[in-house]
């Protein structure tokens, strides 16, 4: 009896003093993934490094330190840095960190590793809305057709989730990739349709519709910073509910959660990250889809960790990539094409790898 008394009196003791019940099994996990997370932010100060060394001309780090404090109109290694070297690599981090955790949302939503905004049309329905707004009504800054990429982020999320949630399959994830990628390859037939019928648009948005880091200023990525934080702070304050929403629809009513408005918001980040990246550099596809999965091999099915590596490991891919880019061939090669040829690879393995049943 007072072996039973001692046993009851000793579990509020341990809430109120806050000693973990398993340290063994938890800390020793906790700090590998704070470590992970170190190692990936010196790979992502790696490749922002290598995005100001390297181009078509190589600029020696001690140029980039001494231009980046004492800019100079005259001296042609300043121009380079200040117009061309700072405005990709802030792109390079800005939008891959936002398509890095657009895809992180995408996957816990739709409950399915195979899936990106890339592969479910957002990009497309972006590219679209950009390409309309431009060739027919007079839309000439990021400032103004960010705005129309968003809302083509927007319909094409909603469109998307309505058409795999609908019929007597509703929630199968495989159906709703498949109607991502029907409706994508829609929205790019008529953005290429848009384009090929105006020379003078096709020619403006060549490199863009590629996807690449050279076709903006810095005052225009930076236009778009405030909506792309917007959205990582609505996707970070969403972990929580996702990690709930991954036990599944009946799991998550039961405790209390409301799927649909988790869902909704989610719609609502993932439409001001892939838009906003869209907008400022183009339909870049794979990223979203390689980050969050490489996240989730290593730290689990932890939505807050899954967004926390992919914020770091997409900017990684994109900048190691872009730089790929610029020195593969004696011209440059877009980034959106180098990650296409990065991540199709790793769709292909992805698909052997899950069966539709572990989907």
């Amino acid at each position: 009896m007072h072996a039973q008394n001692a046993a009851v009196g000793s579990a509020p003791d341990t809430l109120v003093s806050g000693a973990d019940p398993r340290p063994s099994a938890t800390r020793p996990h906790h700090r590998r993934r704070w470590l992970g997370l170190l190692v990936l932010a010196v790979l992502c100060a790696l490749a922002l490094a290598a995005s100001m060394l390297v181009g078509s001309r190589f600029v020696a780090p001690a140029d980039v330190l001494h231009f980046l404090v004492h800019p100079d109109p005259d001296d042609a290694v300043s121009q380079t840095i200040w117009f061309s070297r700072v405005p990709r690599t802030v792109l390079v981090l800005v939008a891959g960190a936002a398509l890095g955790v657009a895809g992180a949302l995408m996957q816990a939503v739709t409950r399915n590793p195979m899936t990106d905004p890339g592969i479910l049309g957002v990009n497309a329905g972006a590219s679209l809305a950009v390409v309309v707004g431009l060739a027919f009504f007079g839309v000439t800054d990021i400032s103004q057709y960010m705005w129309w990429s968003f809302a083509g982020a927007m319909i094409t999320s909603v469109l998307v989730f309505v058409i795999g949630n609908t019929g007597t399959a509703r929630g199968n994830p495989v159906r709703m990739t498949l109607s991502g990628v029907a409706l994508g390859a829609v929205l790019s037939g008529f953005t290429s349709a848009v384009l090929l019928s105006n020379s003078e648009m096709l020619q403006r948005l060549r490199g863009w519709s590629a996807g690449t880091t050279a076709s903006q200023p810095l005052d225009a990525t930076l236009a778009i910073v405030p909506v792309i934080a917007a959205g990582l702070a609505i996707a970070l304050l969403s972990s929580r509910s996702l990690d709930v929403l991954s036990l599944g629809e009946a799991s998550a009513v039961a405790m209390g959660a409301h799927p649909q408005r988790i869902r909704l918001v989610a719609l609502v980040a993932i439409a001001l990250l892939a838009g906003g990246a869209t907008a400022a550099a183009g339909p870049i596809g794979f990223l979203g889809l390689l980050a969050p999965h490489l996240a989730r091999m290593i730290v689990g099915p932890h939505q807050g960790w899954i967004m926390a590596y992919s914020v770091l490991i997409a900017p990684a891919v994109m900048g190691f990539a872009d730089v790929l880019g610029r020195v593969i061939t004696a011209g440059e090669v877009p980034v959106g094409i180098v990650t296409a040829f990065i991540g199709a690879p790793v769709l292909i393995y992805m698909v052997r790898r899950y069966r539709v049943s572990e989907v």
